[in-house]
Protein backbone atom coordinates (compact mmCIF):
# COMPACT_ATOMS: atom_id res chain seq x y z
CA UNK A 1 0.00 0.00 0.00
CA UNK A 2 3.09 2.26 0.66
CA UNK A 3 4.47 1.66 -2.62
CA UNK A 4 1.40 2.55 -4.58
CA UNK A 5 1.07 5.75 -2.37
CA UNK A 6 4.53 6.77 -3.38
CA UNK A 7 4.02 5.95 -6.89
CA UNK A 8 1.18 8.41 -6.94
CA UNK A 9 2.74 11.03 -4.91
CA UNK A 10 5.90 10.73 -7.71
CA UNK A 11 4.02 10.85 -10.21
CA UNK A 12 1.94 14.01 -8.91
CA UNK A 13 5.32 15.88 -7.71
CA UNK A 14 6.27 15.12 -11.86
CA UNK A 15 3.37 16.33 -13.23
CA UNK A 16 3.46 19.61 -10.67
CA UNK A 17 7.37 19.95 -11.71
CA UNK A 18 6.01 19.21 -15.49
CA UNK A 19 3.58 22.05 -15.37
CA UNK A 20 5.30 24.34 -13.08
CA UNK A 21 8.05 23.98 -15.80
CA UNK A 22 5.83 24.59 -18.43
CA UNK A 23 3.89 27.61 -17.44
CA UNK A 24 7.09 29.06 -16.52
CA UNK A 25 8.56 28.70 -20.10
CA UNK A 26 5.28 29.67 -21.71
CA UNK A 27 5.71 33.13 -19.40
CA UNK A 28 9.17 33.83 -20.34
CA UNK A 29 8.63 32.66 -24.35
CA UNK A 30 6.08 35.59 -24.18
CA UNK A 31 8.41 38.22 -22.88
CA UNK A 32 9.50 40.87 -25.36
CA UNK A 33 11.84 40.41 -27.44
CA UNK A 34 14.05 43.61 -26.45
CA UNK A 35 13.40 46.75 -24.81
CA UNK A 36 13.84 48.96 -27.71
CA UNK A 37 10.44 50.80 -28.82
CA UNK A 38 11.45 51.05 -32.17
CA UNK A 39 7.77 50.85 -34.22
CA UNK A 40 8.11 47.67 -36.97
CA UNK A 41 5.32 47.95 -39.91
CA UNK A 42 3.96 44.45 -39.93
CA UNK A 43 1.40 43.19 -42.99
CA UNK A 44 -0.68 40.45 -42.17
CA UNK A 45 -2.31 39.47 -45.77
CA UNK A 46 -5.67 38.52 -46.62
CA UNK A 47 -6.10 34.58 -45.32
CA UNK A 48 -3.01 34.60 -44.04
CA UNK A 49 -2.91 31.55 -41.28
CA UNK A 50 -1.78 31.43 -37.60
CA UNK A 51 1.41 29.62 -38.51
CA UNK A 52 2.53 32.15 -41.61
CA UNK A 53 1.24 35.58 -39.09
CA UNK A 54 3.68 33.84 -36.13
CA UNK A 55 6.74 32.98 -38.65
CA UNK A 56 6.36 36.36 -40.00
CA UNK A 57 6.79 37.43 -36.30
CA UNK A 58 9.88 35.54 -35.79
CA UNK A 59 11.54 36.19 -38.78
CA UNK A 60 11.32 39.91 -38.08
CA UNK A 61 12.61 39.70 -34.48
CA UNK A 62 9.16 40.94 -32.93
CA UNK A 63 8.37 37.32 -31.08
CA UNK A 64 10.63 34.80 -28.92
CA UNK A 65 8.78 31.53 -30.22
CA UNK A 66 6.70 30.67 -33.21
CA UNK A 67 5.28 27.67 -30.62
CA UNK A 68 4.35 29.79 -27.69
CA UNK A 69 2.56 32.17 -30.40
CA UNK A 70 0.22 29.40 -31.54
CA UNK A 71 -0.67 28.11 -28.48
CA UNK A 72 -1.05 31.37 -26.82
CA UNK A 73 -3.80 31.87 -29.92
CA UNK A 74 -5.54 28.90 -30.00
CA UNK A 75 -5.66 28.18 -25.60
CA UNK A 76 -6.85 31.55 -25.04
CA UNK A 77 -9.39 31.25 -28.79
CA UNK A 78 -7.37 34.25 -29.74
CA UNK A 79 -7.31 33.27 -33.65
CA UNK A 80 -10.11 35.75 -34.48
CA UNK A 81 -7.93 38.34 -32.90
CA UNK A 82 -5.63 38.62 -35.98
CA UNK A 83 -7.24 40.49 -38.49
CA UNK A 84 -5.78 41.49 -42.00
CA UNK A 85 -4.12 44.54 -42.58
CA UNK A 86 -0.88 46.95 -41.40
CA UNK A 87 -0.27 47.36 -37.37
CA UNK A 88 2.70 48.79 -36.03
CA UNK A 89 4.22 46.61 -33.69
CA UNK A 90 7.15 47.06 -31.65
CA UNK A 91 10.07 44.38 -29.75
CA UNK A 92 9.15 45.61 -26.93
CA UNK A 93 5.58 44.19 -27.14
CA UNK A 94 5.11 41.59 -25.23
CA UNK A 95 2.89 38.42 -26.73
CA UNK A 96 -0.43 39.42 -25.52
CA UNK A 97 0.28 42.35 -26.04
CA UNK A 98 1.12 41.97 -29.92
CA UNK A 99 -2.47 39.69 -29.83
CA UNK A 100 -4.16 42.60 -28.56
CA UNK A 101 -2.81 44.92 -30.84
CA UNK A 102 -3.97 42.69 -34.11
CA UNK A 103 -7.29 42.40 -32.25
CA UNK A 104 -7.91 46.27 -31.73
CA UNK A 105 -7.46 46.87 -35.55
CA UNK A 106 -4.94 47.31 -38.15
CA UNK A 107 -3.86 50.82 -39.30
CA UNK A 108 -4.08 49.88 -42.87
CA UNK A 109 -7.30 48.25 -44.20
CA UNK A 110 -7.34 45.13 -47.07
CA UNK A 111 -10.49 46.47 -49.44
CA UNK A 112 -11.43 43.98 -52.20
CA UNK A 113 -13.15 45.68 -55.12
CA UNK A 114 -14.19 43.16 -57.38
CA UNK A 115 -14.80 42.63 -61.31
CA UNK A 116 -18.01 44.28 -62.93
CA UNK A 117 -19.21 46.62 -60.21
CA UNK A 118 -20.32 50.17 -61.72
CA UNK A 119 -18.42 52.83 -59.57
CA UNK A 120 -21.44 53.33 -56.82
CA UNK A 121 -20.61 49.67 -55.98
CA UNK A 122 -17.23 50.00 -55.69
CA UNK A 123 -17.48 53.25 -53.26
CA UNK A 124 -19.52 51.30 -51.22
CA UNK A 125 -17.35 48.47 -51.37
CA UNK A 126 -14.69 50.47 -49.82
CA UNK A 127 -16.94 52.19 -47.04
CA UNK A 128 -17.84 49.19 -45.35
CA UNK A 129 -14.61 47.18 -45.11
CA UNK A 130 -13.36 50.69 -43.76
CA UNK A 131 -16.22 50.77 -41.33
CA UNK A 132 -16.97 54.12 -42.43
CA UNK A 133 -19.77 55.73 -40.19
CA UNK A 134 -22.91 56.87 -41.68
CA UNK A 135 -22.34 60.79 -41.51
CA UNK A 136 -18.97 60.56 -42.75
CA UNK A 137 -19.95 57.75 -45.28
CA UNK A 138 -21.90 59.92 -46.85
CA UNK A 139 -20.02 62.38 -47.57
CA UNK A 140 -16.99 60.20 -48.47
CA UNK A 141 -19.90 58.81 -50.93
CA UNK A 142 -20.61 62.13 -52.57
CA UNK A 143 -17.13 62.88 -52.96
CA UNK A 144 -16.03 59.76 -54.11
CA UNK A 145 -19.05 59.42 -57.05
CA UNK A 146 -17.94 63.36 -57.74
CA UNK A 147 -14.21 62.82 -58.82
CA UNK A 148 -15.36 59.39 -60.41
CA UNK A 149 -18.10 60.61 -62.76
CA UNK A 150 -16.47 60.52 -66.26
CA UNK A 151 -14.03 57.73 -64.80
CA UNK A 152 -16.28 54.12 -65.18
CA UNK A 153 -14.70 51.59 -66.30
CA UNK A 154 -11.04 53.24 -65.43
CA UNK A 155 -11.45 52.04 -61.50
CA UNK A 156 -9.40 49.26 -61.53
CA UNK A 157 -10.74 46.26 -59.47
CA UNK A 158 -8.06 44.73 -57.47
CA UNK A 159 -7.30 44.48 -53.63
CA UNK A 160 -6.21 47.50 -51.96
CA UNK A 161 -4.23 48.84 -49.09
CA UNK A 162 -6.12 52.02 -47.36
CA UNK A 163 -5.29 53.89 -44.13
CA UNK A 164 -8.32 53.65 -42.24
CA UNK A 165 -9.01 57.11 -42.54
CA UNK A 166 -8.25 57.71 -46.39
CA UNK A 167 -9.81 59.96 -48.05
CA UNK A 168 -12.65 59.96 -50.76
CA UNK A 169 -9.70 61.53 -53.04
CA UNK A 170 -6.89 59.74 -52.25
CA UNK A 171 -8.62 56.42 -52.50
CA UNK A 172 -10.26 57.89 -56.35
CA UNK A 173 -6.63 58.41 -57.64
CA UNK A 174 -5.70 54.77 -56.28
CA UNK A 175 -7.86 53.06 -58.26
CA UNK A 176 -7.94 55.23 -61.07
CA UNK A 177 -3.87 55.17 -61.39
CA UNK A 178 -3.72 51.62 -60.71
CA UNK A 179 -6.40 51.46 -64.22
CA UNK A 180 -3.48 53.37 -66.44
CA UNK A 181 -0.58 51.08 -64.84
CA UNK A 182 -2.22 47.86 -65.47
CA UNK A 183 -3.93 48.91 -68.58
CA UNK A 184 -0.31 49.94 -70.09
CA UNK A 185 1.73 46.94 -68.81
CA UNK A 186 -0.63 44.27 -69.90
CA UNK A 187 -2.68 45.85 -72.76
CA UNK A 188 -0.71 49.03 -74.30
CA UNK A 189 1.40 47.10 -76.77
CA UNK A 190 -1.82 44.81 -77.41
CA UNK A 191 -3.84 48.13 -77.66
CA UNK A 192 -1.70 49.02 -81.01
CA UNK A 193 -2.34 46.32 -82.66
CA UNK A 194 -6.17 47.08 -82.30
CA UNK A 195 -8.24 48.57 -84.66
CA UNK A 196 -10.00 49.64 -81.41
CA UNK A 197 -9.47 52.86 -79.60
CA UNK A 198 -8.51 52.00 -75.91
CA UNK A 199 -12.16 53.99 -74.86
CA UNK A 200 -13.83 51.20 -77.19
CA UNK A 201 -11.99 48.34 -75.54
CA UNK A 202 -12.60 49.79 -72.37
CA UNK A 203 -16.50 49.57 -72.67
CA UNK A 204 -16.28 46.09 -74.61
CA UNK A 205 -14.32 45.03 -71.62
CA UNK A 206 -16.96 46.47 -69.50
CA UNK A 207 -19.95 44.47 -71.16
CA UNK A 208 -17.94 41.30 -71.02
CA UNK A 209 -17.33 41.72 -66.99
CA UNK A 210 -20.71 41.55 -67.16
CA UNK A 211 -21.95 39.14 -69.67
CA UNK A 212 -19.68 36.28 -69.22
CA UNK A 213 -18.90 33.83 -66.31
CA UNK A 214 -15.47 32.28 -66.88
CA UNK A 215 -12.35 33.44 -68.42
CA UNK A 216 -12.79 30.64 -71.04
CA UNK A 217 -15.40 32.31 -72.74
CA UNK A 218 -14.73 35.52 -72.68
CA UNK A 219 -12.56 35.93 -75.73
CA UNK A 220 -15.29 34.03 -77.85
CA UNK A 221 -18.12 36.39 -76.60
CA UNK A 222 -15.77 39.47 -77.76
CA UNK A 223 -15.41 38.21 -81.28
CA UNK A 224 -18.92 37.25 -81.63
CA UNK A 225 -19.64 40.80 -79.99
CA UNK A 226 -17.17 42.45 -82.33
CA UNK A 227 -18.68 41.13 -84.99
CA UNK A 228 -22.01 41.90 -84.43
CA UNK A 229 -20.99 45.93 -84.42
CA UNK A 230 -19.30 45.18 -87.53
CA UNK A 231 -22.12 43.94 -89.24
CA UNK A 232 -24.30 46.75 -88.42
CA UNK A 233 -26.32 44.25 -86.10
CA UNK A 234 -27.46 45.31 -82.09
CA UNK A 235 -25.19 44.34 -79.88
CA UNK A 236 -28.63 43.10 -77.44
CA UNK A 237 -26.78 42.87 -74.23
CA UNK A 238 -29.09 42.48 -70.85
CA UNK A 239 -26.09 44.11 -69.21
CA UNK A 240 -26.37 47.72 -71.11
CA UNK A 241 -30.02 47.78 -70.42
CA UNK A 242 -29.97 47.12 -66.48
CA UNK A 243 -27.16 49.98 -66.82
CA UNK A 244 -30.11 51.96 -68.23
CA UNK A 245 -32.82 50.85 -66.01
CA UNK A 246 -30.68 51.93 -63.08
CA UNK A 247 -29.80 54.98 -63.98
CA UNK A 248 -33.07 55.60 -64.66
CA UNK A 249 -34.19 54.62 -61.01
CA UNK A 250 -31.35 55.92 -58.57
CA UNK A 251 -32.90 59.29 -57.81
CA UNK A 252 -35.57 58.26 -55.79
CA UNK A 253 -33.56 55.19 -54.28
CA UNK A 254 -30.78 54.59 -51.54
CA UNK A 255 -27.37 54.32 -52.83
CA UNK A 256 -26.79 52.13 -50.21
CA UNK A 257 -29.01 49.29 -50.89
CA UNK A 258 -29.67 49.68 -54.51
CA UNK A 259 -30.25 47.23 -56.69
CA UNK A 260 -27.61 47.87 -59.35
CA UNK A 261 -28.33 44.99 -61.57
CA UNK A 262 -31.99 44.19 -61.83
CA UNK A 263 -33.65 41.45 -63.44
CA UNK A 264 -35.17 42.66 -66.81
CA UNK A 265 -39.08 42.86 -67.76
CA UNK A 266 -40.24 43.15 -71.34
CA UNK A 267 -41.24 46.77 -70.54
CA UNK A 268 -37.35 47.51 -69.84
CA UNK A 269 -36.47 46.30 -73.30
CA UNK A 270 -38.04 49.76 -74.28
CA UNK A 271 -35.99 51.88 -72.30
CA UNK A 272 -34.90 54.99 -74.39
CA UNK A 273 -31.44 55.58 -73.51
CA UNK A 274 -28.23 54.67 -75.58
CA UNK A 275 -27.18 51.97 -73.41
CA UNK A 276 -30.29 50.26 -74.63
CA UNK A 277 -28.07 47.79 -76.79
CA UNK A 278 -31.56 46.68 -78.25
CA UNK A 279 -32.48 49.77 -79.56
CA UNK A 280 -29.67 51.43 -80.43
CA UNK A 281 -26.53 50.01 -82.69
CA UNK A 282 -22.80 50.22 -81.58
CA UNK A 283 -21.26 50.24 -77.89
CA UNK A 284 -22.62 52.24 -75.45
CA UNK A 285 -21.27 55.93 -75.27
CA UNK A 286 -19.26 54.49 -71.78
CA UNK A 287 -18.28 51.49 -69.67
CA UNK A 288 -21.09 49.96 -67.81
CA UNK A 289 -18.94 48.95 -65.31
CA UNK A 290 -14.72 48.37 -63.80
CA UNK A 291 -13.17 45.75 -65.73
CA UNK A 292 -10.63 44.12 -65.08
CA UNK A 293 -7.53 42.44 -66.85
CA UNK A 294 -9.00 39.26 -68.49
CA UNK A 295 -12.09 41.31 -69.83
CA UNK A 296 -9.71 43.73 -71.38
CA UNK A 297 -7.41 41.65 -72.65
CA UNK A 298 -10.33 39.36 -74.33
CA UNK A 299 -11.88 42.95 -75.80
CA UNK A 300 -8.30 43.60 -77.32
CA UNK A 301 -7.48 40.03 -78.17
CA UNK A 302 -10.89 38.31 -78.79
CA UNK A 303 -11.49 35.16 -80.97
CA UNK A 304 -12.99 34.69 -84.09
CA UNK A 305 -15.67 32.28 -84.62
CA UNK A 306 -18.51 30.83 -86.12
CA UNK A 307 -21.00 32.27 -83.89
CA UNK A 308 -23.59 34.56 -83.88
CA UNK A 309 -25.63 34.31 -80.72
CA UNK A 310 -24.70 32.46 -76.86
CA UNK A 311 -26.92 32.56 -73.78
CA UNK A 312 -26.15 30.99 -70.32
CA UNK A 313 -28.08 28.09 -68.58
CA UNK A 314 -28.71 28.54 -64.78
CA UNK A 315 -25.47 26.48 -64.01
CA UNK A 316 -23.77 29.41 -65.43
CA UNK A 317 -22.35 27.35 -68.92
CA UNK A 318 -22.23 29.44 -71.89
CA UNK A 319 -24.24 28.11 -75.11
CA UNK A 320 -22.73 29.35 -78.18
CA UNK A 321 -25.26 29.08 -81.26
CA UNK A 322 -24.21 30.28 -85.31
CA UNK A 323 -27.94 30.71 -86.67
CA UNK A 324 -30.88 32.54 -84.97
CA UNK A 325 -32.71 29.27 -85.01
CA UNK A 326 -30.32 27.65 -82.82
CA UNK A 327 -30.66 30.15 -80.34
CA UNK A 328 -33.53 29.96 -80.72
CA UNK A 329 -33.43 26.25 -80.04
CA UNK A 330 -30.78 27.15 -77.25
CA UNK A 331 -32.85 29.70 -75.68
CA UNK A 332 -36.01 26.85 -75.49
CA UNK A 333 -34.05 23.95 -73.95
CA UNK A 334 -31.82 25.68 -71.20
CA UNK A 335 -33.85 28.75 -69.80
CA UNK A 336 -37.65 27.26 -71.08
CA UNK A 337 -38.13 30.49 -73.43
CA UNK A 338 -39.82 30.93 -76.65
Amino acid sequence: MKKVYFIIVFILVILILLTSGFFYWFKKESQPVSSTFEKVSFLVENGASATEVGELLFRKNLIRNRLVFKLYLHVLDKTKNINAGEFELSPSMSLPEIISAFGGGPKEIWVLIPEGLRKEEVVEKIIQSLEIADVKANDFRNEFLALSETSEGYLFPDTYLFPREVSAADAYEKLRSTFDDKFESNIGTLLKESKYSKKEIVIMASILERETKSFEERPIVAGILWKRIENGWPLQVDAGVQYAVANSKIKTQSLKSFNWWPILTLDDLNIDSPYNTYKYKGLPPAPISNPGLSSLKSAVSSEGSDYWFYIHSPDGTVHYAKTAAEHAINVQKYLGKK
